[in-house]
């Protein structure tokens, strides 16, 4: 069996068939098992050397609640160099980019759905909409018998998917009589470029679907004038997301991202990381690479405030990794979060963001949301990213709102599902080195910008998820 020491320290190697961890040598009961060069675990048995090291002999360190110093480490120097190059995205008023030019209706409300759809149903079979990249009504079952945070999160949430620089024209559908009004709404959007978002209230025109076909059909006509121009890759906006990790994610897919991140905050880009339970275990790494004490503060925040949130409903903050992550060879969440925090690469943290609120700095940020895949991804989304890059062990179909890259760790998910997987990481374990998969990986996503569309693209999968905490009436 072949396998791979990721560290020097490390106690324990991958196998490079499975993705489990095996000793490479006897390790005491009590004694630390190291992996990434930290430890992801305590041996709650004597491992003999060779032996498959797992759940059934390793537990988690973590607990509830620690202390935490701010000892910033010195800056990894960033070894790439600021390029020369573009993207060809529409310009939007505001000075954002937008890698697609797509018409969206956004209903307020739940109540809604239907309406929405059938006015999309009808642009699409009465309109000439050759020139628009898709059509897309963003359903959901929020926006009514909502309180606090929630009704917070469902506002903050749509008043980001209306202004989003990926949408050349938005219909917001209201009913009327929904907590979530569009006064409030448009208060929450602050500004917004009203050639190209529209509003409706149904409650106030007899024929809602008449109606909003009218506004849906002078936003189509307004995005004939929308062209691709060449602008500078600093305007990109990439999240960062992982989901169904295997043994493999540390050591190919996430790695390589953290290269793809380093490289885009060079050249004066933006990258996002999230899933803050996914943090557990590895947030003294991002906390020590704070650009200062106010960003420390916030990452100490961000991390709090998600173990409040799994107490205040009785939950285990570490119960982590998922069934599937551990079929993949993951053992605790201090296995999981230092394979999954490599995405964020070396870069110091520019900024910590609160759930659906724009990322302003450059660099590499921090966002409040949970790990689950579509919410997470959503999130990412709302926060200005025009695409994500999703990498996976695992493999899924889902796509949110923006274009989002399915990236194996593996070349068998890759060839196994090539209807879902975009890029293949595993290539990593033959013979490819990161510097040659990076450059593919920058030249497929630049191609992606430039519109060739993934997979759930082509297929048609494309949803938003809205992150939901507390009661509902």
């Amino acid at each position: 069996m072949k396998t791979l020491q990721i560290h020097p320290a490390d106690n324990v190697a991958v196998s490079l068939e499975n993705g489990h961890k095996y000793a490479i040598r006897n390790i005491n009961q009590g004694e630390q098992v190291i992996k990434y060069g930290f430890p992801v675990g305590t041996a709650t048995t004597d491992i003999a050397k060779g032996e498959h090291v797992h759940t059934h002999n390793l537990k988690t360190n973590l607990k509830d609640d620690l202390e935490y110093v701010y000892n910033k480490t010195a800056p990894t120097p960033n070894s790439f160099q600021k390029e020369s190059l573009t993207i060809n995205g529409f310009l939007r008023s505001n000075g954002e980019m937008g890698v697609r030019n797509e018409l969206w209706i956004v209903p307020t409300v739940g109540c809604m759905n239907g309406q929405a759809q059938a006015i999309a149903d009808r642009v699409r079979r009465e309109l000439d909409v050759r020139h628009i990249d898709d059509i897309r009504v963003y359903t959901h079952n929020y926006g009514c018998s909502q309180l606090g945070g929630d009704h917070a999160n469902t506002r903050r949430a749509l008043a980001a998917l209306a202004k989003h620089s990926n949408a050349g024209g938005v219909l917001v559908l209201g009913l009327g009589c929904e907590n979530n009004q569009i006064a409030e709404l448009k208060a929450e959007m602050g500004v917004w470029d009203e050639s190209r978002v529209r509003f409706l209230v149904a409650q106030e025109v007899e024929d809602e679907i008449e109606t909003g076909f009218g506004l849906m059909r002078e936003l189509a006509a307004r995005m004939k004038s929308d062209k691709r121009e060449p602008l500078p890759i600093s305007l990109l906006k990439v999240g960062l997301k992982c989901g169904g990790s295997d043994g493999f994610s540390g050591i190919t897919a996430n790695p390589l991202v953290g290269r793809f991140s380093d490289w885009l905050t060079a050249q004066g880009g933006t990258t996002i990381l999230t899933e803050v339970p996914e943090m557990f275990g590895a947030e003294t790494i991002l906390m020590n690479r704070a650009r200062d004490k106010n960003i420390f503060d916030g990452i100490v925040a961000l991390i709090n405030d998600f173990k409040d949130y799994f107490r205040r409903y009785g939950q285990p903050i570490y119960e982590n990794p998922s069934p599937g992550n551990k079929a993949g060879g993951i053992s605790t969440l201090e296995d999981k979060s230092l394979g999954c925090t490599q995405k964020g690469g070396t870069a110091e943290v520019s900024d910590v963001l609160q759930y659906a609120q724009p990322a302003v700095r450059s660099g590499l940020n921090l966002l409040c949301a949970p790990g689950n895949d579509l919410v997470a991804t959503s999130a990412l989304a709302l926060s200005g990213c025009q695409i994500v890059l999703f990498t996976t062990g695992r493999g899924t179909p889902f796509g949110s709102f923006v274009p989002t890259m399915k990236i194996s760790s593996n070349t068998a998910l890759f060839n196994f599902k090539r209807n879902w997987i975009d890029f293949n990481a595993g290539s990593l374990l033959e013979g490819k080195t990161f510097d040659e998969l990076l450059q593919d990986l920058i030249k497929f996503t630049i191609a992606v910008a430039n519109g060739q569309k993934l997979h759930h693209e082509l297929a048609g999968f494309k949803e938003i998820a809205i992150f939901k905490s507390g009661v509902t009436l």
